[in-house]
């Protein structure tokens, strides 16, 4: 078994791209790979979990405790052959000063050894302070090899070599030549999702190759090897696994597609049956007990998302006559009267009373912390002084808001709808710019799957009494 966390020096050193490729070519050695990324992130984990065959999990330090996080870890990686975890900016970054949420300190407490990439473009002799130091700010994080990244050719990578080799004991496991083929399509949010990419898989074929002929994937192996520990028992927030009972649309197109892989598993472990619905080609609802709706791009598919006028009108009648639905951000907006983005409104769903406009910088970005208020739909809705820890990152803001719109949260971190307010509450919708993570902070599917048990419920036919 090998085992290794993807960190660098800092952020946009190409990480996701050399873990993208490391997962794909150690996949086509018929290997195993199991994926993680640290932090809340929708888009690399789409990636990664493409290029290795399997779900990737987010580990965050910010909305998980640190047993949930070992926990779902130990589960997913339990039969991998490989375990990668893909670091989130630099090795040691974090929230706080002592370091306590930095990918440093999940590799840590995971046990894992760090493989450094170095962004090389400008760095000759400058390279060895930079790992030395790295080495000596905390001896007990185990970086076992280098990827120089970036290159200028071979004579900038035979200097480095030589640098690193005289200066340092840290092994150079690959040195990838800068190519701009390894490049991923970039936009507002990071990179381009995998679910609207239709040439993803051969992107990704590409960068495997690539990656596997500049980088020394047995040494990698060697120097990463970890015995095979049995797992803990699992504490993760979940639901008892059970049949399948409900029906629950799950938006899943080129438009939407944000989800965590965990909150689909909880999902299935409550008796939930997932229907992926595809909201630009489909003509109508299928029969359903729920509906959700995550994030996404609705902005890049508006003449789409407004043509399909029966899908629009099926959402807001299934809606309007009590259907339990969650929408998250993207999902929010395609509920919305209208979305507006360079100076052309389109009309979208209209359940909820208010225009999305997109705008050019990020109103809501980063971590949030809310409260509930008591009016969600969902069971065991009540005003608390308990803080949800989530997240947002929005690009567009609701306007033209009636006053008496019934909010599910008060905002303490972060902006959601307007710095005070997120969750819009519509007979049994809750729509937020907010994303949720189900676990022991905040049990969001468990309580989702209990307001579709009582719909459920109340519209079973009540057999009549025999005399």
């Amino acid at each position: 078994m090998s085992r290794f966390l993807i960190s660098a020096a800092h952020k946009s050193s190409g990480k996701t791209t050399l873990s993208i490729g490391l997962c794909a070519a150690l996949r086509a050695r018929g290997l195993q790979v199991q994926s993680f990324k640290k932090g809340p992130d929708y888009i690399d984990p789409m990636w990664l979990a493409l290029a290795s065959g399997h779900p990737c999990y987010n580990l965050d330090f910010y909305q998980m405790g640190r047993d949930e996080i070992t926990d779902l870890y130990q589960q997913h990686s339990a039969h991998a052959e490989v375990v990668l975890v893909e670091g989130n900016k630099g090795l040691y970054d974090g929230l706080d000063l002592d370091g306590t949420n930095s990918n440093a300190a999940l590799a840590a407490m995971l046990d894992i050894p760090v493989i450094l990439v170095i962004d090389a473009r400008g760095v000759t002799r400058g390279v060895a302070p930079l790992i030395l130091g790295y080495q000596a700010f905390d001896r007990n994080i185990r970086i076992q090899g280098v990827i120089l990244n970036q290159l200028g050719g071979s004579r900038h990578e035979s200097k480095l070599r030589a640098v690193i080799e005289h200066y340092t004991d840290v092994p150079v496991l690959g040195a990838v030549q800068h190519d701009a083929e390894l490049q991923i399509v970039e936009r507002h949010l990071g990179l381009m999702p995998s679910n609207e990419s239709a040439v993803a898989e051969r992107k990704i074929q590409t960068i495997a190759e690539r990656v596997a002929a500049q980088v020394d994937l047995d040494r990698l192996l060697q120097v990463t090897a970890a015995p095979n520990v049995p797992s803990r028992g699992i504490s993760v927030a979940t639901v008892a696994s059970t049949k399948s009972c409900y029906r629950i649309g799950l938006v899943r197109d080129r438009a939407f597609g944000f989800y965590y892989a965990d909150d689909l598993d909880a999902l299935v472990a409550g008796g939930a049956e997932l229907i992926p619905i595809n909201v630009l080609d489909e003509a109508h609802l299928p029969l359903l007990d729920g509906l959700i709706i995550g994030g996404g791009f609705p902005e890049l598919f508006l003449t789409e998302l407004e043509a399909n006028a029966s899908m629009r009108q099926d959402i807001q009648s299934a809606i309007e006559n009590g259907l339990p639905v969650y929408a998250e951000c993207g999902g929010l907006m395609y509920l919305s009267r209208s979305l507006r983005w360079k100076d052309r409104a389109h009309q979208m769903v209209g359940i909820i009373p208010g225009d999305v406009v997109m705008h050019d910088k990020p109103v809501g970005r980063g971590y949030v912390r809310l409260r509930e208020t008591g009016s969600s739909p969902w069971p065991g809705a009540l005003p608390s002084t308990e803080d949800i820890c989530a997240h947002e990152f929005h690009y567009s803001s609701l306007e033209n808001v009636g006053p008496d719109m019934q909010y599910a949260y008060q905002v303490v971190r972060g902006h959601g709808l307007d710095g005070q307010h997120d969750g819009i509450v519509y007979r049994n919708l809750l729509a937020s710019y907010t994303h949720l993570r189900h676990t022991k902070n905040f049990n969001w599917v468990t309580r989702f799957l209990a307001l579709v048990a009582q719909h459920h419920f109340s519209r079973m036919p009540v057999k009549e009494a025999v005399a």
